[in-house]
């Protein structure tokens, strides 16, 4: 098979930038793990050093919060400002880009207040076995 008839056959992949769901890459980004918690706290509260952040975040590793702040520093939404003093310190605030989210934010924080009674009554409901039918599930 020549390699012209072979790329005829091959199967087209859509480009990347093509998305099923808009959403979907704004949800990996803003809404992974520890990012939720690293802008809400720094749209929050305002600019911020590393121990800062680190106390303020419950659970979170140094390790995490490293990988997290450059990627969020890379995907620009953290700004990283070094100060070469002794010792070196360095603090983290939200971008504009960053602060873009707030409204977002604004409105989950909202909806939870709301709704998240509502989910843990659901579960309670789901999760009851005599109130469950005997059917199996798929």
């Amino acid at each position: 098979m020549s390699a012209r008839s072979n790329r005829s056959t091959r199967t087209k992949i859509a480009p990347v930038s093509v998305q099923v769901c808009p959403v979907g890459p704004v949800v990996d980004i803003v809404f992974s793990r520890w990012a939720t918690p690293i802008l809400w706290t720094l749209n929050e509260y305002g600019r911020q050093r590393f121990v800062e952040l680190e106390r303020g975040i419950e659970g979170i590793t140094p390790k995490v919060l490293t990988q997290r702040l450059r990627q969020l520093e890379r995907d620009g939404l953290v700004v990283r400002t070094y100060y070469p003093e002794v010792p070196p310190r360095a603090e983290y605030e939200i971008s504009e880009l960053g602060r873009s989210l707030g409204p977002l934010f604004a409105t989950l924080a909202e909806w939870s207040t709301a709704n998240l009674d509502r989910i843990e009554q659901a579960r309670i409901d789901y999760d009851e076995p005599a109130e469950r039918p005997s059917a199996q599930h798929p």
